[in-house]
């Protein structure tokens, strides 16, 4: 189900977008319709918003019903890429909606914004699926300093992402500890509840940020890390505060994840899964809880070192 990732949001627990201002740090209507925010060439034909014209039709799911078919058990895929100040960074493989979100939320990760003054410009490409984004200089600087090496992350797609080394993560007290047991299930009940292409297909990811009472974000993709990246991109697209909330993810967390959480201040991470050995050293180094197997009766909670 596409959308308009900037329009208005309305439904329970969800905080709506406030618009952005012209000028710096100015986002697009579409994503992918390479026009600017209020006007311009038509993103596309009624009902598939955020696709530019003569793009390939988003499938339709059909419903599960309890049971799904064969021939309608399908997700959306796209490759969609982005340029940082004239270089190329990096290539999704992901579900084509909150594409600004999900630009956004990755530049957050991999340290080139802060917040969305840093973003000078995030304008789409008209003719094909990607982003230029131009960031100010200094944070260009900053992850350069950090001196990365790349690697192939666990997550969905051969897709390659620049990595600290784990163990030079920064000792950190503790953020915060997740809410209790059981109200940890309700706000894991409420995100499978909003999952529409989950429980339209069961071929899907899903992350939401929370308050530990109810869900402030939330976003579905193809690619776990996509799914971060959108829900993180949408808090600062909002100017929300995201230090201290917690994550809920439906997938496993690792090493990349856990590092992207530990970028945001997130007090911690939870999911039905488990965590991978390198995403606990690095949640045990900054001060982040991890929470396995969240909505079993016997969550496996993994706190910091002291």
């Amino acid at each position: 189900m596409s959308r308009d990732p900037l329009a208005p949001r309305s439904g329970p627990g969800l905080t709506p977008y406030p618009p952005l201002p012209s000028g710096e740090g100015e986002l697009p209507t579409s994503p992918l319709s390479g026009t600017e925010r209020g006007g311009g060439e038509d993103p596309g034909p009624p009902g598939t918003p955020g696709l530019r014209p003569g793009s390939v039709t988003p499938h339709q799911p059909g419903s599960r019903r309890g049971r799904m078919s064969a021939d309608s058990a399908v997700v959306e895929e796209m490759p969609v890429w982005l340029e940082v100040n004239g270089e190329p960074a990096v290539t999704w493989m992901c579900t084509p909606d909150q594409l600004e979100e999900l630009a956004t939320g990755w530049l957050h990760g991999e340290g080139y914004i802060e917040t969305l003054a840093d973003l000078v410009k995030l304008r789409p490409c008209a003719t094909d699926l990607g982003f230029w984004a131009e960031v100010k200089p200094d944070r260009i600087a900053l992850v350069k300093a950090e001196n990365r090496r790349r690697v192939l992350a666990s997550g969905c797609g051969a897709v390659s992402t620049f990595l600290a080394d784990p163990h030079a993560v920064k000792h950190a007290p503790a953020r915060g500890e997740p809410p209790a047991p059981e109200k940890l299930r309700v706000v894991f009940k409420d995100l499978f509840a909003r999952g529409e292409r989950y429980n339209e297909t069961g071929g899907i990811h899903a992350a939401a940020l929370t308050d530990g009472e109810r869900l402030l974000f939330h976003a579905e993709d193809i690619g776990r890390h996509n799914a971060v990246d959108k829900v993180i991109g949408a808090a600062v697209i909002a100017r929300e505060p995201i230090r201290g909330r917690g994550l809920l993810v439906t997938g496993r967390i690792s090493a990349e994840l856990a590092y992207k959480a530990a970028r945001a201040g997130l007090a911690y991470v939870a999911t039905p899964s488990v965590p991978s050995t390198l995403a606990l050293t690095i949640a045990r180094r900054c001060g982040m809880v991890l929470v396995g197997r969240a909505v079993s009766g016997t969550p496996h909670i993994h706190r910091p070192e002291a």
